[in-house]
């Protein structure tokens, strides 16, 4: 059963990245969905309209811009080293992101650094919500 929950995520996740969006957006999506996808134990959901990747929690999000980019956002900025100076955290004070333009520019930028070491926090430091109770 959980099999088929798992695929019907992907499915509509996948559906999102193929019919929701403008063909530049819908090559960014897919690069950066295929990017997270290449690692193991990751799963996609749509989440909020958007698709969500998860391992033990939360990883990072892919957000569509209206300027016609995409913003990868990580939820667990705030406890990464960000020594590539690439995450932007605006005025959010746990969330960051890189602005992608073009699909050419993920495989050589800052994404994968990120996600690697976003995937080493997710193993090794429990997500603790700081939400107030």
């Amino acid at each position: 059963m959980e099999s088929f929950a798992v695929n019907n995520h992907m499915e509509k996740v996948l559906n999102y990245i193929e019919s929701q969006l403008d063909p530049r957006q819908q090559e960014i999506l897919q690069a950066l969905h295929d990017l997270c996808m290449a690692y193991p134990g990751i799963t996609a959901q749509l989440r909020f309209g958007i698709p969500f990747y998860y391992r033990k929690s939360w990883i990072c999000y892919s957000n569509p811009l209206k300027n016609g980019g995409v913003e990868c956002c990580f939820v667990r900025a705030n406890e990464l080293s960000n020594e590539q100076g690439g995450l932007v955290f605006g005025k959010r004070a746990q969330v960051a992101g890189v602005t992608i333009m073009d699909a050419r520019e993920i495989p050589q930028d800052v994404p994968g650094e990120i996600l690697q070491e976003v995937l080493l926090l997710d193993d090794e430091v429990p997500y603790a919500s700081k939400r107030k109770k």
